[in-house]
């Protein structure tokens, strides 16, 4: 053998050599299967997509039953103020003193709530046995949006608030 034939000998020997260690490398050895991670960025990114749908229905739907509550809670004081407003006139006039009408207390109250959008069922109203004060409760609830997707399809409010009446002296 020449020189020439013995450096292309070694040539092929060195190429054969790099070329299987580097398929070794790879996992592209001839019976080999290649184990990759595709798919798994695509996992990551719905999860994390999900997580975001979550935290956004979160804010924005609690913000929403933020809202409802205080929507409640000022429905609740307005009504417990109309009902404390209804004064018995007639014990008034007799003794001087301020007492609460309770069936025109209720009654006008209950028509607050309803002329708001509130059913019979949603509130209740009751007059304090000393009639010096009407207490209103009321409850709604509030549909949400992005949250139903997790099967939260709504919250549920409550509000309560009592009333007296004032004299102008009393302040």
């Amino acid at each position: 053998m020449s020189a020439a034939g013995g450096v292309i000998s070694r040539c092929i020997s060195r190429c054969i050599s790099r070329g299987i260690s580097r398929g070794a490398r790879r996992g592209s050895r001839p019976g080999s299967r290649r184990r990759t991670e595709r798919g798994s960025a695509a996992v990551f990114v719905i999860g994390f997509a999900i997580v975001l749908f979550v935290a956004a229905g979160l804010v924005i739907d609690g913000g929403l039953a933020l809202n409802a509550r205080m929507r409640v809670a000022d429905d609740a004081e307005q009504a417990a103020r109309v009902g404390a407003d209804s004064l018995d006139i007639d014990a008034l006039r007799q003794s001087g003193e301020i007492t609460i009408d309770s069936g025109l207390a209720q009654q006008r109250a209950a028509q607050f709530l309803l002329t708001a959008g509130y059913s019979p069922a949603q509130f209740a109203v009751a007059v304090q046995p000393d009639q010096q004060g009407v207490r209103v409760e009321v409850q709604d609830t509030v549909p949400t949006g992005l949250l139903g997707l997790v099967q939260i399809d709504e919250f549920e409010v409550n509000a309560s608030a009592v009333s007296a009446p004032q004299t102008g002296d009393e302040g």
